[in-house]
């Protein structure tokens, strides 16, 4: 086929007038992909600034809590310290406590103790005298054992006071016998022969069953002789002799009343 000029222009105008819109829409859809990346790419960065300035304020808070419990845990840190060192002092004051109390406990058992032996230096004894049991005071046994101290050394006077004061300290006094006894002899050892009667006459008066009665005659008897009156001392003995018999004294006083004669 031959194709003239005409018909070709013709032609070309034919295919420009078809193809150009084409080429018109390709070109503003370039543009429209463009504006729409450059539109997802600053929402993009925007996104990213959001997403880092948020970031950033969520760092900001921890680091802001991290400080905050970093405090925190140094205020416990010292509130444990200081509950050890409370502890500590506490344990101090309690084992103190234990010696103070312990030491408390020893002060009050030796009081206690120290008292007790008080108690029992003032609580009566049970003593034995000439085969007679009764109860003493501390007190009343220590003066009468020094008063026959006393007696033993040969100080009569002293011992005649100190056993009348004991009589009247003590008038019913489990050792009165004896101290009636001990009495006159010590009367008679200083020749106050009057006061020796009346002491052995109490004796006997006073305890006629004692273990003492028949020696106190006897002695009231050698008393009368030292006297000067026998015929007072024969009448002691009689007596003597018809009250006990049996006793060492009235033996005694039957061989003194011979050498009267």
């Amino acid at each position: 086929m031959n194709f003239s000029p005409i018909r070709w222009l013709s032609a070309a105008g034919v295919v420009c007038a078809v193809f150009a819109p084409a080429a018109h829409a390709g070109i503003f859809d370039d543009d429209e992909a463009r504006k729409a990346i450059l539109d997802l790419r600053q929402k993009l960065e925007q996104s990213n600034e959001a997403q880092r300035a948020r970031q950033a304020e969520l760092n900001a808070q921890m680091a802001d809590q991290i400080a905050q419990l970093k405090k925190s845990l140094l205020d416990l840190n010292a509130q444990i310290e200081g509950l050890r060192s409370d502890n500590a002092k506490l344990r101090g004051q309690d084992e103190q406590l234990a010696r103070d109390v312990a030491e408390l406990q020893r002060h009050v058992t030796d009081l206690q103790q120290g008292v007790n032996d008080r108690m029992r230096k003032l609580e009566p004894q049970k003593v034995s005298v000439d085969g007679k049991e009764f109860l003493a005071d501390p007190d009343e046994k220590r003066l009468y054992d020094d008063a026959l101290s006393t007696f033993r050394r040969g100080d009569f006077a002293g011992a005649a006071s100190a056993l009348s004061a004991f009589q009247k300290r003590y008038p019913a006094s489990g050792y009165n016998e004896s101290v009636l006894l001990w009495l006159g002899n010590a009367d008679y050892g200083k020749r106050d022969y009057k006061e020796a009667i009346a002491a052995f006459r109490s004796l006997v008066a006073g305890y006629p069953d004692g273990a003492h009665a028949a020696e106190a005659l006897l002695s009231i008897a050698n008393c009368q002789i030292e006297l000067k009156d026998t015929k007072s001392a024969r009448r002691t003995i009689d007596d003597l002799v018809r009250r006990y018999p049996k006793s060492e004294a009235a033996q005694a006083g039957r061989e003194r009343l011979a050498s009267l004669k």
